[in-house]
């Protein structure tokens, strides 16, 4: 089930869209080469599965489908029984060439090609409709829906060559939780894009409507049929690496070394020690001129794409204010080093009332993997009036955010999708700012409520994991949770909440975190009546302060205090989001465990 975000006080965040804009023809180029991507991936698919199916199904004869619509096989029941959407996962699957002779392992492969090939037809689709007349609003929303598609198709491509390498498993791609991540994040980027949609009528939604058929439903498909089944799920939290098709080897027995985790590069973590006078960078971005840039778009823009060796942009102390910055999926390995918090400034007024979607609004994206930032601060200046507007959207995998500012009042920071790490930053908000469905600590940050409008109430968070099986959710440990000096002032005529359920399987955790006396004692804020109070996750840990007693706490069946150490620890950084051991080659500070 799908809710709108309504304020806290329930009334409605969406105003009718009129204005009326051209396309813009730097979408043209663009658009004809996604057109192309996305056919050449549909093909790629088609024959990948050919190949994987011959190979696997030699000797079982041919496939024997008959007259009429093939009933499903054993295999295909047996698989389909795991998902939330049977009907469908029998029915794409009937329909691909060869699943009647697949074994239980071949249609793990079938339904990820099945679903990339879904993917890039949508794609290619959706390109077709660019020179459209759309309205400012509608075309934020479709441009927000090309770039997911395409980061959707990249994300499945990846979890398909891990599951089925085709080059005999020279190339074995992904781990298990990569698998669990791409996929998990696939599926919130066509949440993402639906909800863009949501509140807008006429022929472009009606298309894209149409394109996106089925596609949410296809990956949550994917997701439930790869993460298998057994083992106590631990009401919502997810037994790591229950299913191991890879066979990857994780160590999770020592994840420090010295204060640095095990993602991250030597390298990495001496960059990420040193000062910034000491760093060798390949881009300087100063505004006076004695750099090698002006400003961060043109650094940004000579970075290199797909890059596998850190690639360091030093932006020197200013105020920078360029147009909506983002570090694009192709741009990998980017490190941003600053000046300091408040010396190095990235700013921006973007906001839902200037007819943008959410995503658009971000002061400063990055997809991009293995996107680092250090010592700077990101700012969205519009204001608590102007109700959404991002300073920070991150949906790039294996991210880290170090002793960074984050400032804004409504929709602050965007932890939209894949793997990433906060530490010692600061994050200033009013309603819901920590929002998205990313896999994600907050660790030794402070998270400071500032004043909101009359008659709102302060949400430090909004988690949107949609489906049980995505290995998402919002982990907060050793934090402060404190009130700013403007709601210090007057936080006797606001309330403030932990959190509040965005979507239907919502999970946030607060473990061993300091609690300010400005937080409601009742901890947590419905979203919308009863919805999603029995299927979220909402757990405290040994927190402390004046705002950390569970005596008046929510009695939803969702909400826990934990008193385990073993499901606290699900949701540190060794078990929530290390998987692999990608945080420690970072050089980032951090506990692996409590």
């Amino acid at each position: 089930m799908d809710y709108g975000r309504l304020e806290p006080d329930g009334s409605s965040r969406r105003s009718t869209l009129t204005d009326v804009a051209k396309p813009p023809k730097k979408n043209s180029k663009r658009a004809i080469i996604l057109s192309v991507i996305a056919l050449g991936l549909i093909v790629a698919s088609a024959v990948s599965a050919a190949v994987v199916l011959t190979s696997r199904t030699r000797g079982r004869g041919p496939v024997q489908n008959g007259p009429g619509i093939p009933k499903p096989t054993q295999a295909i029941s047996q698989t389909c029984s795991k998902t939330r959407f049977p009907s469908l996962c029998v029915n794409s699957l009937l329909d691909f060439p060869g699943s009647t002779n697949a074994s239980e392992q071949d249609l793990v492969h079938i339904s990820f090609n099945m679903t990339l090939q879904h993917f890039s037809k949508a794609l290619y689709s959706s390109t077709g409709i660019s020179y459209a007349q759309m309205d400012q609003y509608v075309r934020s929303a479709y441009e927000d829906c090309l770039e997911l598609l395409e980061d959707s198709v990249d994300a499945l491509s990846r979890s398909l060559t891990s599951v089925a390498p085709l080059d005999g498993g020279n190339n074995p791609g992904g781990s298990t939780q990569d698998v669990l991540t791409w996929l998990s994040a696939a599926l919130t980027n066509q949440d993402t894009c639906a909800e863009g949609f949501s509140d807008i009528s006429g022929t472009v939604k009606d298309q894209m409507t149409n394109n996106l058929k089925d596609l949410s439903e296809l990956v949550s498909n994917c997701l439930a049929i790869f993460s298998g089944s057994g083992g106590d799920d631990f009401a919502g939290v997810p037994i790591q690496n229950r299913r191991r098709l890879m066979g990857e080897n994780v160590d999770m027995s020592d994840d420090i070394s010295g204060d640095f985790p095990k993602w991250l590069s030597k390298r990495d973590r001496k960059l990420l020690g040193l000062p910034a006078s000491a760093i060798q960078a390949d881009i300087v971005v100063s505004k006076d001129g004695n750099g090698s840039v002006k400003t961060i778009a043109e650094a940004i823009k000579k970075a290199p794409e797909h890059g596998t060796r850190r690639f360091v942009i030093y932006v020197r102390a200013g105020r920078y204010e360029e147009n909506n910055l983002k570090v694009g999926r192709k741009k990998t390995n980017i490190m941003f080093i600053g000046d300091g918090k408040g010396r190095t400034v990235i700013t921006g007024g973007k906001s839902v009332q200037e007819k943008l979607t959410t995503f658009h609004t971000a002061s400063f994206a990055a997809t991009g993997a293995g996107f680092i930032a250090r010592d700077m601060t990101f700012e969205n200046y519009a204001g608590p009036g102007k109700h959404q507007a991002v300073a920070l959207r991150v949906g790039a995998d294996h991210a880290v955010v170090y002793r960074c500012n984050i400032i804004g009042y409504q929709d602050t920071c965007y932890v939209h999708s894949n793997r990433q790490f906060f530490r010692e930053c600061d994050i200033y908000g009013t309603v819901d700012f920590i929002f998205g469905n990313a896999a994600v600590v907050f660790q030794n940050c402070s998270l400071y409520a500032r004043k909101p409008m009359p008659m709102q109430r302060n949400t430090v968070t909004a988690q949107n994991r949609k489906d049980p099986n995505q290995n998402t959710g919002i982990s907060i440990h050793h934090c402060r949770i404190l009130a700013a000096p403007d709601l210090q002032a007057s936080k006797g005529s606001f309330q403030t909440y932990l959190g509040r359920p965005w979507k239907l399987y919502s999970r946030t955790v607060y473990m061993l975190s300091f609690m300010g006396d400005h937080i409601h004692p009742r901890g947590w804020l419905e979203w919308n009546g009863a919805f999603a109070l029995d299927t979220l996750y909402y757990g405290e840990y040994m927190n402390y302060g004046p705002g950390a007693a569970v005596g008046q706490r929510v009695k939803w069946p969702g909400h826990r205090v934990i008193t385990s150490m073993v499901e606290a620890n699900r949701f540190t950084v060794a078990s929530f989001i290390s998987g692999t051991a990608w945080l420690p080659s970072t050089g980032v500070a951090f506990l692996a465990g409590l």
